[in-house]
């Protein structure tokens, strides 16, 4: 089965799953070992991780932000086009913030831990209404 590319198509199947956990970002200027991050991203500024808040607090790592971890299940074009602006606009409209990882596979979101129920309900609405 191939990736999706229509924008219809892909909120209508949308399939968002909320990941068991908490999640932080943790920065540093150097490669950390051992940390069994979730993901990575290398800037120039440094290297931002996303891993487990349990994980963190193991190795003792600063961060500020706790989230909860969405992931769309909808298996989407790396060209295909709004999909990332129509999922982060309905959760702005809600007042919920996002980061985005997107995978090969699926877009990944972190919202705030607190919201997270609240960020699947959108989603979820998002989704259904495409159903129509």
């Amino acid at each position: 089965m191939g990736a999706d590319r229509e924008l219809a198509g892909l909120l209508a199947s949308l399939g968002p799953e909320l990941v068991d956990g908490e999640f932080v970002f943790v920065t540093s200027d150097t490669a950390l070992v051992g940390v069994d991050a979730r993901a990575m991203v290398v800037e120039g500024e440094g290297y931002s991780y996303v891993l487990e808040r349990a994980r963190a607090d193991r190795h003792e790592l600063r961060y500020e932000y706790v989230a909860a971890w969405i992931t769309l299940r909808v298996a989407s074009a790396l060209d295909a086009v709004g999909l990332t602006a129509a999922v982060s606009t309905a959760l702005a409209d809600a007042r919920i913030s996002c980061n985005v990882i997107a995978g090969h596979h699926h877009d990944h979101l972190l919202v705030p831990h607190p919201r997270g129920s609240d960020a699947l309900a959108v989603l979820r609405r998002l989704s259904a209404r495409q159903d129509r």
